[in-house]
């Protein structure tokens, strides 16, 4: 007696031998290399760009409130809605995918690195202003290091984010990667294809939460270590 109906959820057994079968022809890798690619390149876009972004708004608070409801616009607006409009600005190319991991990883790296700014302790300020520091030895002597670890909690999150938005990206248009694998197992009633596209993405985000726990864990243990002395 069948316990599931191998079409609909296919036996652990085959999803491994569909696995295997993709490691020995090495479609698998081309996959994930396709997917990896993308997302690095997005979210080390947005790094360099929501980082200085966050620190100069929560230095200037006034410029910030200018600008904030275009911000909230943008960051309430799901990422993955806008590719219909990518794809008809940009093609089902490259572009398209890698703006919708910017607009995916931007605002958890912008927001966490204005948060961490503006928490700033105020008496650290006042100690550095004792030592007639000036504005800039300030901000990159007191404010950036003290902003360092919620910035590594953006990066964190905004990692995330970027595999769930390229996944998405991926699924509607795309040649190759991950998302492409799962949606061409659909296409062609591949349901052990699509299980192991989910298996496979589950343990690359697992790898990179990890990784990047460890960074965080460091980046408090040198922020604690420096506090003690």
């Amino acid at each position: 007696m069948k316990v599931w109906n191998a079409y609909i959820l296919p036996p652990p057994q085959k999803v491994f031998e569909t696995f295997l079968k993709m490691l020995k022809d090495g479609s698998i890798f081309i996959n994930i290399y396709a997917s990896m690619k993308r997302v690095f390149i997005g979210f080390f876009i947005s790094a360099i760009i929501g980082i200085p972004l966050g620190i100069f708004f929560g230095m200037v608070n006034s410029i910030y409130e200018y600008f904030k409801p275009l911000f909230n616009f943008f960051r309430n607006t799901p990422p993955l809605a806008l590719i219909p409009m990518l794809i008809l600005w940009f093609g089902i190319g490259e572009k398209s995918k890698i703006i919708i991991i910017i607009l995916a990883s931007f605002f958890p790296i912008f927001t966490s690195t204005l948060k961490g700014i503006r928490n700033c302790d105020s008496k650290l300020i006042e100690v550095g202003k004792a030592f007639e520091l000036s504005r800039l030895q300030i901000i990159l002597k007191i404010i950036i290091p003290s902003a360092v670890l919620d910035i590594a909690v953006g990066l964190k999150l905004a990692l995330g984010y970027s595999f769930r938005a390229i996944i998405g990206a991926e699924l509607v248009a795309a040649s190759s990667g991950l998302g492409y694998l799962i949606s061409d197992g659909k296409e062609m009633s591949r349901t052990d294809v699509v299980i192991v596209g989910i298996i496979v993405i589950g343990i690359l985000g697992i790898l990179c939460d990890y990784i990047f726990s460890i960074l965080v864990k460091k980046v408090n243990k040198g922020k604690s270590v420096e506090a003690y002395e």
